[in-house]
C-alpha cells in the first residue's frame, strides 16, 4: 500500500516511477536502467536494505537514495547515512515530507552530476583541445574508459607526433587524478647511466656525487601518473628492472636495501613496432606482454583528417595571442591545402607549419605564402588556382565531373571527407556521386611507378 501511495503521488509530481516489492526485483530492474532516484524501505522480504544501499554504492554511478526506516529505527537511519545514504524519512511520514526531501534529494543528485560532468569536460578540455575526427571521438572515449578503470599500466603506441603525450595526461585526467602529479620521464633524454638512480632514485654513497639520498622519479608520482616515453629506446640493462617495476609494483632505490611500492598508474608510449623490436632481440619479451595488457594505438593525423581544420585554428588562435600582429584566421585555399597535405610528421608537423605561417604571416589572414613550399604545393593546382574555361568546342560535364571526384578522391587516399572538401561539397554530397558515377576503390588508386630492371 505504501508503495502504491507514493507512486501515485509522485506520479502526479510528474515522476516516472517503476516499482520493486523485493532485493531480487530491485536488482533485476537495475540491470535494465539506472534510476534518478532510489526511495528504498530498509525492511524487504528477502533481505536487508542495507546490503543494498551498501551494493549501489559500489557502482561506478552516484545514485541519489532516500531511505524509509521504521519508527523507532533511527540507528538504521544513521547507519544508512554512513552507507552513504542522502536523506532519511521515519514511519508513519506525512506524505508532503516525503515528496519535499525526494525532490531535495534528486536536486542533490542532479547537481552532483552536473559539477562532476562539467569537471570531466573540463580536464578532458584542457588536455585534449580537440577531437573532431571520428577516430579521434572514439580515441578519447577509450581513453575515458580507461582512465575511469583503474588500469595501472597502459600501453599508447602510434608514429611520431600523433599525440601520445596528449594522451597520455588525458588518461590522468579521465581517471580524477588532475589534482595529483604526472610524472614525464622521457628514455632517450637520460644517460644510461644515469637513468635507474633518475627513475628509482638514489641513497647517500651510492655513487660519488652521491652526497644526498634522493627521491626518484617513480616516488615522486605517488597518487598520480608515471609517464614513460619513447620506452622503447629503454636500455636493456634497465628493462629487467622495469619488469619488475611493473610486475610487483616495487623497486629499490640505487644503493639502497628497502623496497618502496610503486602508487601511480604508469603509461608508457613509444613510436617503435615492439613486436619487431622483440624478434630482433632489442626488447625483451616478458616487458613488452607486460606492457600491453591494455594497448592504445594513436592514429596519424592522416587517419583524422577531419581534426586538421580545427586544430590549426586553435594552433593559430593560440599563436596569435603570443605573437603581436600575427594573422588572426586563414584564408580557404590555404586551409584547402593543410587539409589535403598527408603530414608526415602529423600533429608536430601541423603545429610547427601554424607557428611558421603565424611568424611570417604579412596579413591578417594567413594565405599560401605563408605556408611551407610542401604544404602549399599540395593544394597549388589548376583546382585552386581558379576555374578552368569552357572549351570553345564545349565539354561533357558529367565526365569532367566524374575525373575531378576521382582526382579528389586519389589524392585524399579514398578519404570521403577530405576529397569532399576539396571540391566544396559534403560528404553525402561525394557519397552521391560515387554512387552515381560507380566509382570504385581501384578507381581511386594512385598509380604505381613501373619497377625498375
Amino acid at each position: 500500500m505504501i508503495r502504491w501511495t507514493l507512486r501515485s503521488a509522485l506520479e502526479d509530481a510528474g515522476a516516472h516511477v517503476d516499482e520493486a516489492a523485493s532485493l531480487g526485483e530491485a536488482r533485476r530492474r537495475l540491470d535494465e536502467e539506472w534510476p534518478d532516484l532510489v526511495i528504498l524501505d530498509l525492511r524487504l522480504p528477502d533481505g536487508d536494505g542495507l546490503e543494498f544501499l551498501a551494493e549501489l554504492r559500489t557502482t561506478d554511478l552516484d545514485i541519489p537514495v532516500l531511505v524509509i526506516t521504521a519508527h523507532g529505527s533511527v540507528e538504521g537511519a544513521v547507519q544508512a547515512m554512513r552507507l552513504g545514504a542522502n536523506d532519511y524519512v521515519v514511519k508513519p511520514f506525512d506524505l508532503d515530507d516525503l515528496l519535499h526531501k525526494a525532490a531535495r534529494t534528486f536536486e542533490q543528485g542532479h547537481l552532483r552530476r552536473l559539477a562532476e560532468l562539467r569537471g570531466r569536460e573540463d580536464a578532458v578540455d584542457a588536455a585534449w583541445p580537440v577531437a573532431a575526427a571520428p577516430a579521434t571521438l572514439q580515441l578519447v572515449k577509450l581513453l575515458q574508459r580507461i582512465g575511469r578503470s583503474g588500469a595501472s599500466t597502459v600501453l599508447l603506441t602510434g608514429e611520431s607526433g600523433t599525440g601520445k603525450g596528449l594522451a597520455a595526461r588525458t588518461l590522468h585526467a579521465f581517471g580524477g587524478q588532475g589534482d595529483r602529479p604526472f610524472i614525464s620521464v622521457t628514455c632517450t633524454a637520460i644517460p644510461e647511466t644515469l637513468l635507474e638512480s633518475e627513475l628509482f632514485g638514489h641513497e647517500r654513497g651510492a655513487f660519488t656525487d652521491a652526497r644526498e639520498s634522493k627521491r626518484g622519479l617513480a616516488e615522486l608520482a605517488f597518487g598520480g601518473t608515471l609517464f614513460l616515453d619513447e620506452i622503447g629506446d629503454l636500455p636493456q640493462s634497465t628493462q629487467a628492472k622495469m619488469l619488475t617495476l611493473l610486475e610487483e609494483r616495487v623497486f629499490r632505490r640505487v644503493g639502497g636495501t628497502r623496497q618502496h611500492r610503486l602508487e601511480a598508474r604508469v603509461v608508457a608510449a613509444t613510436n617503435r613496432d615492439l613486436e619487431r623490436e622483440v624478434q630482433a632481440g632489442r626488447f625483451r619479451a616478458d616487458l613488452y606482454y607486460r606492457l600491453k595488457v591494455v594497448p592504445v594505438v594513436i592514429p596519424p593525423l592522416r587517419e583524422r583528417i577531419e581534426d586538421v581544420r580545427p586544430l590549426a585554428e586553435h594552433f593559430l588562435s593560440e599563436f596569435s595571442r603570443q605573437f603581436q600582429g600575427a594573422p588572426g584566421a586563414f584564408r580557404e585555399e590555404a586551409m584547402l591545402c593543410l587539409e589535403a597535405y598527408g603530414w608526415p610528421g602529423n600533429v608536430r608537423e601541423l603545429r610547427n607549419a601554424v607557428e611558421r605561417a603565424a611568424l611570417l604571416g604579412s596579413s591578417h589572414e594567413v594565405g599560401l605564402e605563408d605556408l611551407p613550399a610542401e604544404v602549399a604545393g599540395v593544394g597549388s593546382g589548376s583546382a585552386l588556382a581558379g576555374l578552368p574555361d569552357l572549351p570553345a568546342s564545349g565539354c561533357n560535364l558529367a565526365a569532367l565531373e566524374r575525373r575531378w571526384v576521382e582526382q579528389a578522391l586519389m589524392r585524399c587516399t579514398g578519404n570521403r571527407s577530405r576529397a569532399a572538401r576539396l571540391l566544396g561539397m559534403n560528404r553525402d554530397q561525394m557519397r552521391y556521386r560515387i554512387d552515381k558515377y560507380g566509382i570504385t576503390p581501384d578507381q581511386t588508386q594512385v598509380p604505381q611507378s613501373p619497377a625498375e630492371d
